[in-house]
Order: structure tokens, then C-alpha cells, then sequence
């Protein structure tokens, strides 16, 4: 047995970290082409994995190819799933190699031309960079944030929230983790005027706090929202996240707002615990309403930062808008 085989086993079976299927199928294609393998080799043989890129032209062939085919062109037959060639039987060998001929005629022939023939599975328009995407699909714990499924049984993709051809920007506040199931039905029946959608996120009222807050007191920001420490601290650090439209609360944020709004709060959050090593809790919420304690009618979240004995008794939290329910 020799000292290489005893590396590479010890290697796969004692320290190879799964995270996924990647390195032992990587693997597996450098030993079965005598030791090299192409970048182009090894994807292919990710990709023969990876079901859900099957069940992605699966839904290709059903909705698209397959319908043109059959209900348009009636080329094909479709039993349940299986697709069958109309007349088929009348075509002798010589017709057979010949019509293949022509098909691969037709495809060499689109290729030349396109420059980009596969721009149909970029669902949002120009490049992601790869840090940018996993950022993306980190924040959606690797799932679609419509219909939940996780990446392990369907292909994820970035989406524009408000896509560049209405005006929407690169900024991660604006993308999102979808599907491509979920990312097709977007792009096929959303009806939303996104230039109106544009527009409102300029929105500012005369008067408002918030939308007139002197640049000298923003701590943080992007491009859908800001931070600042509120004047009124209930503890020292207590910060502010304030979306830039002038909108009354926080069940009114787009999803590309409460994106920017949940960015600003997790680094706020950071900051504050490296700055500061008192701190060992926080509260996060928002007032709504006059009822809901409301004073300033612009959405704006409260991070405000906990430490050991900083009142007698914190059990409850934020149960504690209603002193006599809080304790429980």
C-alpha cells in the first residue's frame, strides 16, 4: 500500500470537511483521467451532481422547449412525462443521422452569432461578483426569500428587487436570494411600476426630523437608510436606523429597505460590541402607531445595547412597553 494512497484516504475519511459535494467529486474526476483534469472537466462533473440544474431544464423542457413543440408546432407528443417524436417509426437511419445533422447545423449556427448564448439563465442583467453573491445568499441562509426552499433542492439566483432596466442599482440593499422557479414568476407576472417605485424612494416631508437630519449626525449609512445615536439614549450607543424615504413605519418598507435597514442594524451591532465589551444584550424594535408609543411618524428602528445591571430586572424585555406585563 503505497504512502500516496494512505495520505489521500486518511485525507477523505478522517479530515475532509463536507460543506458540500465538491471536493470529493473533484477528486474523483483527477483520479479517473489518470491524476489532471480541466476546470471545465471537474465542472461538468459538479454539474452532472447537482439536481437541481436537472430539475432547472426540467422546467425548461415542460414550460418552454416542450410547449413549442408540442401544443405550438406539433412536432412532439407528451404522455405524462415522457415526450415522443411524431412519426418517428416512417424515418429510416440515413433520415435520422440527417435531421441530427441539420439540428447541429442550427445550434453551431446560433452560437456564431450570439455572443452570449446563455444569457437566459442570468435572470438579473450584468454581472454579481462572487463575494457580493455569497454575501446575498449568506443573509438568505442559503434559501429562496419567497418560497423558502434551500439551495440543496434548487438553484438559487441574485435578483434585482427593482431591476436595472427600471433604475435599480447594484447596492446589496437591492438584491435578493430567489429561485429561478420563484425568480421566472417574478419577472413574468409582477405588475408593479417600478419607475413609481423608483421615484418614492426620493421621497422627503417638509418639517420631518428625519428627513431633514444634519449629515453631522449619520454614523452609518447606505443607500436606503442611515444611522444615528438617538438623542433621548436609553442606554449609551443607542442608535437609530432610519430608512431615507419618509415612510410611517416599518410595516410600510420595501423589501430592498428592510434590507438596508437589517444591513445597518447587524453592522451597528458589530461596532458596538467591538467598541465596547460592557455590552451583553440588546433590544431592537420599532414603535408604531401613537398607541404603540410612536412620537416622530417616520420609521425608524431602536438598537439599544444591554449591560449587566443596567436596570433591576431585565426578564421580559421588550414585554415591558406595558410595565405590569412585563414580568412573567
Amino acid at each position: 500500500m503505497s504512502h500516496k494512497f494512505e495520505q489521500l484516504s486518511n485525507f477523505i475519511t478522517e479530515e475532509m470537511k463536507m460543506s458540500h459535494i465538491y471536493q470529493p467529486t473533484m477528486l474523483i474526476e483527477l483520479l479517473t483521467r489518470s491524476g489532471s483534469a480541466t476546470v471545465d472537466e471537474i465542472a461538468k462533473a459538479l454539474l452532472n451532481r447537482d439536481k437541481s440544474q436537472v430539475e432547472y431544464y426540467a422546467h425548461i423542457t415542460k414550460n418552454m422547449v416542450g410547449t413549442v413543440l408540442t401544443k405550438n408546432r406539433g412536432i412532439t407528443d407528451k404522455d405524462k412525462n415522457l415526450y415522443s417524436l411524431i412519426g418517428f417509426s416512417a424515418l429510416n437511419e440515413h433520415e435520422i443521422c440527417k435531421l441530427i445533422e441539420l439540428c447541429e447545423s442550427k445550434i453551431e449556427g446560433y452560437l456564431e452569432k450570439r455572443k452570449d448564448p446563455w444569457s437566459h439563465r442570468r435572470k438579473s442583467s450584468g454581472y454579481i461578483k462572487g463575494t457580493i453573491r455569497y454575501r446575498i445568499l449568506s443573509r438568505a441562509k442559503f434559501r429562496c426569500e419567497l418560497c423558502g426552499i434551500s439551495a440543496e433542492h434548487k438553484a438559487l439566483e441574485i435578483d434585482h428587487i427593482v431591476p436595472r432596466n427600471k433604475g435599480g442599482s447594484d447596492d446589496e440593499s437591492n438584491l435578493q436570494s430567489l429561485c429561478y422557479s420563484c425568480n421566472a414568476m417574478k419577472r413574468d407576472k409582477d405588475d408593479t411600476d417600478f419607475r413609481k417605485v423608483r421615484e418614492s424612494y426620493e421621497k422627503r416631508e417638509k418639517g420631518c426630523i428625519f428627513c431633514e437630519i444634519s449629515e453631522k449626525r449619520v454614523i452609518a449609512k447606505n443607500e436606503l437608510a442611515y444611522a444615528i445615536l438617538d438623542g433621548f439614549p436609553v442606554t449609551e450607543q443607542h442608535t437609530l436606523i432610519i430608512p431615507k424615504r419618509h415612510v410611517a413605519d416599518f410595516f410600510l418598507l420595501y423589501q430592498s429597505e428592510r434590507n438596508a435597514v437589517q444591513q445597518l442594524l447587524e453592522e451597528r451591532r458589530k461596532c458596538i460590541l467591538d467598541s465596547d465589551d460592557t455590552v451583553i444584550g440588546f433590544n431592537v424594535g420599532n414603535n408604531i402607531g401613537v398607541a404603540g408609543g410612536q412620537t416622530v411618524m417616520h420609521c425608524h428602528t431602536h438598537l439599544i445595547p444591554r449591560r449587566e445591571g443596567d436596570t433591576t430586572n431585565p426578564r421580559g424585555g421588550v414585554r415591558g412597553v406595558i410595565a405590569e406585563k412585563q414580568k412573567y
